[in-house]
């Protein structure tokens, strides 16, 4: 476990969750070599690690591109662990993803309901987080991709329309640890 002074952990997606994904910049690679944030969402991210969140990302992609646009941000040193796909061979809805976040922070199975997962997408954050006993938060943020879920297991525990209205939930969920 972290150093953390809060009790709920937070796994967080990147891709129109913190960054803008309409404005990624990348090469022949398809690396993203620099994306703005989504309005609020620096600053949201920042006053959690601040408040002692521990911060992990969860996500899809290369390895590369999130140093690129979180050391753009001066997002790295928030994250606690940082977990993505192309490191893990599996990409979410994967439990794998989830099981690598948990056992980077030396989480155990016991600290399931202290953890939310923030995503964007429906079938690989929602899905993801409620088929591994975790609490999920929908980012609707943008609108490049249908919020409609296919399964039960698509719905998320908790809906936020901009990344400010993370911290609010955060604290409430908080409170209701403690």
């Amino acid at each position: 476990m972290t150093g953390s002074e809060k009790k709920l952990i937070i796994f967080t997606d990147i891709g129109d969750t913190i960054i803008d994904e309409g404005t990624e910049i990348r090469d022949e690679h398809g690396i993203v070599l620099r994306a703005e944030c989504i309005p609020g969402a620096r600053e949201t991210t920042l006053r959690l690690h601040e408040a002692g969140y521990t911060i992990a990302m969860v996500a899809d992609g290369r390895s590369a591109s999130f140093h690129h646009m979180m050391d753009q941000h001066g997002l790295s040193p928030v994250f606690d662990a940082w977990i993505i796909s192309e490191e893990v061979g599996e990409d979410k809805p994967s439990p794998k993803m989830f099981e690598s976040a948990m056992k980077a922070l030396g989480l155990t199975e016991a600290d399931k309901p202290r953890i939310i997962m923030i995503g964007n997408n429906v079938i690989r954050d929602m899905r993801g987080a409620n088929r591994f006993g975790i609490r999920s938060v929908l980012l609707d943020w943008s609108d490049r991709r249908s919020f409609e879920p296919q399964l039960p297991e698509d719905v998320p525990a908790y809906r936020i329309h901009t990344p400010e209205e993370l911290f609010p939930l955060a604290e409430r969920l908080e409170a209701e640890l403690s």
